[in-house]
Parts: C-alpha cells; structure tokens; sequence
C-alpha cells in the first residue's frame, strides 16, 4: 500500500492561488484524486486523473473547473493539484487519494478508494 504525503497547503486571500503535491511512497495505482473536506461537512471529490490509458485523463467537479487542474508527473511520484483564483469556500482539509481500478462512474465516491493520505490544509479569507 502506497504512502501518499500531501504538501503546499496554507492560507490565502481570495482570488490568490496555491498548489498542491501529493508524493507517493509507490506508482502503482492507476486512478488517482484529490478530495476535500470543509469544517462539519462530508469529504467531496475535487478531480481525478486515471493514468492506465495511452494518456491521462483527467475530470474536475463543476465547483472548480477552470480553477483548479489535477496532474501527475510520474517520473517524480507525484500528483499536483493547481488551484487559482481561490474562493473562501475552497477552504477545507485536502486530501490525496488513490485506488487501483474502478470507473468514472463511482470516482467522487469517497469509498471508492483505498488508500489516503494526511491532508494539506488550505484557508481561503475573504
């Protein structure tokens, strides 16, 4: 099971923007995602990249397509997240998260996958 160490957290004035990392001790799995958490709400999917095809694909909730941009670069075991123009919503606990299989159809599933890591916190102030 991989260990997955997220970093690049903090805390910025709306509109500023921050980027995410998430090193994995292994490459092993395929799918791979960013979900969040906010103060007393349930864990969302953020976006997710699947890597077992001829070229990643990637897929962003609506809330932060066209802000945010999940990569990988698998040289360096690493999973970004690129987060513009940052609202105070977007604060919460973020985490990294992979699997091995599973489909488009279940990928904002917390559930749906198997390993995690800490988080990173990001704070957004109005």
């Amino acid at each position: 099971q991989p260990q997955l160490v997220e970093s690049g957290g903090g805390s910025v004035q709306a509109g500023g923007a921050l980027r995410l990392s998430c090193t994995a001790s292994e490459w092993t799995r395929s799918w791979m995602a960013w979900f969040r958490q906010a103060p007393g709400k349930e864990r969302e999917a953020v976006a997710a990249i699947f890597t077992g095809g001829p070229s990643p694909f990637a897929m962003h909730v609506n809330a932060v397509r066209g802000r945010f941009t999940i990569s990988e670069d698998n040289a360096k075991h690493t999973l970004s997240l690129q987060m513009n123009n940052l609202k105070p919503e977007d604060t919460a606990m973020y985490y990294c998260a992979a699997r091995w299989g599973g489909t488009w159809g279940d990928w904002q599933d917390q559930h749906a996958w198997s390993d995690w890591g800490q988080g990173t916190e990001v704070t957004v102030s109005s």
